[in-house]
């Protein structure tokens, strides 16, 4: 499904430096740098405009506003704001080099966020699905570089260790795979959150920013905090981490 990309809403670019200076955190080097770092170098039009617009007059998306577009399925109007996206792509760029050798951004997350071994050794290629052995097969994590949402909206990433089936003709997910994934929602967050508060969509191929490792997204308005740390064991996203 196609989506245009206006600007975001309030937001306008700062033409008085370049775009690599706007977001950068104010003690990085490329916040004076007249030379872009390499990975902010021929983005997509999408985050250009993100990366150029300055932090405090981009407009986070409310509820609401959530919940349409993953009702229109218009997945790829999500972004980060500009200050995160900034993080993210120095963020993504580092840990492929630093694993370049060890699978790259898959290992990572395989090795550092999930700490599965997987294809595990010994694996006899036993069918893996919802509602059989998911301790070990599915993680509930945080998005470690969240939508820019309403700071009330938690952002959750489930990992799964087997396939989440898609449509060939179409890209999006086949009718049986959707109905799984929406039975596991509701069991798992239903109960201590209000349907209404709760959204999950799975990301077409080409907009994902994690191939390789599959995953869908869920996102809760206003959940309780004990609850989020229950389901996600005490998680603690990468974003945070990385500005302390």
């Amino acid at each position: 499904m196609g989506s245009t990309t206006p600007l975001p809403p309030l937001s306008t670019p700062d033409e008085d430096r370049p775009y690599w200076q706007t977001n950068a955190p104010p003690s990085h080097p490329s916040a004076t740098s007249p030379i872009c770092p390499p990975y902010l170098l021929n983005l997509p039009p999408k985050d250009l405009v993100t990366i150029s617009t300055p932090n405090h007059l981009y407009r986070l998306d409310t509820w609401p506003e959530v919940v349409l577009r993953v009702r229109e399925n218009r997945l790829a109007d999500f972004q980060r704001t500009p200050a995160d996206m900034w993080r993210y792509l120095e963020f993504c760029y580092t840990k492929k080099e630093e694993y370049k050798d060890k699978g790259g951004i898959k290992g990572f997350i395989l090795r550092e966020r999930l700490k599965w071994d997987f294809p595990e050794e010994g694996d006899t290629g036993r069918k893996r699905r919802f509602g059989e052995r998911e301790e070990e097969d599915v993680k509930v994590l945080w998005n470690d570089w969240p939508y820019g949402i309403d700071e009330r909206i938690v952002h959750l990433v489930v990992w799964t260790k087997f396939e989440l089936e898609d449509d060939p003709a179409t890209g999006d997910l086949t009718e049986k795979a959707r109905g799984e994934i929406d039975d596991y929602v509701k069991r798992t967050f239903g109960g201590r959150v209000p349907g209404e508060h709760i959204i999950w969509f799975k990301n077409w191929a080409h907009i994902k920013s994690v191939k390789a490792v599959e995953h869908f997204h869920v996102m809760l308005f206003d959940p309780d905090p004990e609850f989020v740390r229950e389901i996600t064991k005490g998680d603690v996203p990468l974003g945070i981490i990385q500005t302390k």
